[in-house]
């Protein structure tokens, strides 16, 4: 694959890091802005991570493992989807990564993704994420700040 094609897409949250990372970290609220996603995972680096849902009419469970946790700083797991249609082996997993930047009451997120195969797969991904991160947004910004926030 080539690993020039990576998507890349960003967003301002007004709120704490604490609140993004509780909202990046919650099962219940995976599901509310990832496409009704079920995670499944206990967030320590080195263990397994699950998406199960359904798209576009499909089921599908996703697959990873946590590759760095770093509490309001940065999430990043491998990532496999059935759906791609390509075998289930480790060159077809993507690296998401996402960051956490800002001050106490606004928050940058940024994600990327890597092993986009083309430049209309790093556009598809790109989408993808985009309307992830504009639920993450909304759900983030229209809940009310958790307790322990410390920007």
């Amino acid at each position: 694959m080539n690993e020039n094609f990576i998507a890349k897409v960003s967003i301002a949250i007004k709120a704490s890091r604490h609140a993004v990372w509780q909202a990046l970290i919650s099962p219940d609220a995976i599901k509310e802005y990832m496409f009704g996603a079920r995670v499944d995972s206990d967030w320590r680096e080195g263990s397994p991570i699950s998406w199960k849902g359904e798209w576009q009419g499909k089921s599908y469970e996703d697959k990873g493992t946590l590759l760095q946790v770093r509490p309001e700083h940065r999430l990043q797991y491998s990532h496999y989807s059935p759906l791609s249609g390509l075998p289930h082996t480790p060159e077809h997993y993507h690296t998401v990564t996402i960051d956490l930047t800002g001050n106490g009451t606004a928050t940058d997120v940024t994600l990327t993704q890597d092993h986009n195969a083309t430049e209309a797969a790093r556009m598809h991904s790109e989408k993808n994420w985009k309307m992830m991160l504009d639920g993450l947004k909304k759900y983030v910004e229209n809940e009310p700040e958790p307790n322990g926030a410390t920007g």
